[in-house]
């Protein structure tokens, strides 16, 4: 008798799990023409705020685009919406769907740029978590701070890469571009990470020089405006691999407009929870079984996650 409840139970499980998986995905479903609408109206302020000739304008316009982005977060299950139209503000979400992130810039009159964004948290219920991000660059004088939201290290992120350590709680390295002024640019390797309230922190010590056991909470590179800089997950060596910076010259050590790639990479590899740097490496194109995940070789049972 047991032996024939088995595929009835079976069939009763699958029933119940699909019956769930479209319960979440409902949200979205039935709000779609709304989520629609919020989009179209949100690409026409994003392209409003760029095309502003002043800057009283572009925050006019783009204090506009925020209020309606809040908005159309509070429409039930929208975490489950890509806003996949906005070409000019950043959407990464977190590979364990607990969190994403919006980000994106305003560009001023002098060649600065001011930063804005927002973490959205996945809820079970649908309604709206978030945690908006206030650009403080302009009153932190240490650029190493550990921050929070309120007082947030700004940047337009590109790459949300996952750390995951057994045992700890996870860290997320976030990497973006910084702008800065009218001579150069910047780009952030930042940490986000969340404490036991579940508020989120941006910073941590993790970064370590390679002949040296000191830490950094961020790395920041600035160089000439008009040169470019990778800086990325390469998932052939599966390290954060990014641009060598250099003075044109000895003289112009310490003034980063004479700042440029020198051809050469280094690198962020994950050993023991921390990121190591890894000088003049070599770059191949050779596929590697790691492809997909950032893990920590030393740690044997780690659980290796997926990058977005």
């Amino acid at each position: 008798m047991r032996k024939r409840l088995k595929p009835l139970i079976l069939i009763i499980i699958l029933c119940c799990a699909t019956a769930k998986l479209k319960a979440q995905h409902s949200f979205a479903f039935n709000n779609g023409p709304a989520m629609s609408k919020f989009q179209d109206s949100l690409s026409r302020l994003s392209d409003d705020t760029f095309n502003a000739t002043s800057n009283s304008e572009r925050y006019i316009k783009n204090a506009a685009f925020i209020k309606t982005l809040v908005n159309s977060l509070k429409v039930q299950g929208s975490f489950l919406y890509p806003f996949d139209s906005l070409k000019k503000i950043t959407i990464l979400k977190s590979p364990d769907n607990s969190f994403r992130i919006f980000s994106w810039y305003v560009p001023l009159d002098d060649g600065s740029y001011r930063f804005f964004g927002t973490i959205q948290m996945a809820t079970k219920d649908g309604k709206l978590k978030m945690y908006p991000l206030i650009d403080d660059t302009d009153n932190i004088k240490d650029a190493n701070v550990i921050s929070s939201n309120k007082n947030w290290y700004g940047a337009r992120y590109y790459e949300i890469v996952p750390v995951i350590m057994n045992g700890r709680p996870p860290y997320y390295v976030l990497i973006g571009w910084k702008g800065n002024s009218s001579k150069t640019s910047k780009k952030v390797i930042d940490v986000l990470s969340f404490n036991k309230e579940q508020q989120p922190v941006f910073g941590k010590p993790v970064f370590e020089e390679a002949k040296s056991t000191s830490t950094k909470n961020r790395i920041i590179f600035e160089y000439n405006k008009q040169n470019t800089m990778t800086v990325t997950l390469d998932k052939n060596v599966n390290m954060i691999v990014f641009d060598h910076l250099a003075p044109i010259s000895e003289e112009m050590s310490g003034n980063f407009e004479y700042y440029a790639s020198d051809l050469s990479f280094d690198a962020y590899k994950l050993l023991n929870g921390r990121l190591k740097l890894v000088e003049n490496i070599e770059l191949k194109n050779e596929p590697n079984a790691m492809d997909d995940l950032f893990a920590d070789p030393k740690d044997k049972k780690i659980k290796a996650i997926k990058k977005l």
